[in-house]
């Protein structure tokens, strides 16, 4: 469930700051797009698994060396 919720809520974040890092980002802000994220899984309990592998193809795209990490 962490690698959801932090998966989610980098795509919250990119989406909002198009210009600024993630991994140079504050704990603080991080910790509040986490929530975000939950809530997000939360209230789309079963379809969550749609938008968990749409972000895993476009982060793969993006970032072809994080995704083999990952796997």
């Amino acid at each position: 469930m962490d690698y959801q919720v932090e998966l989610v809520a980098r795509a919250f974040y990119d989406a909002e700051h198009e210009d600024y890092s993630w991994d140079g980002e504050s704990e603080v802000v991080r910790d509040e797009f986490r929530e975000y994220a939950r809530n997000a899984i939360n209230l789309l309990h079963e379809d969550i698994g749609i938008l968990i592998m749409a972000l895993q193809r476009a982060t793969a795209a993006e970032n072809p060396e994080r995704a083999r990490a990952a796997a």
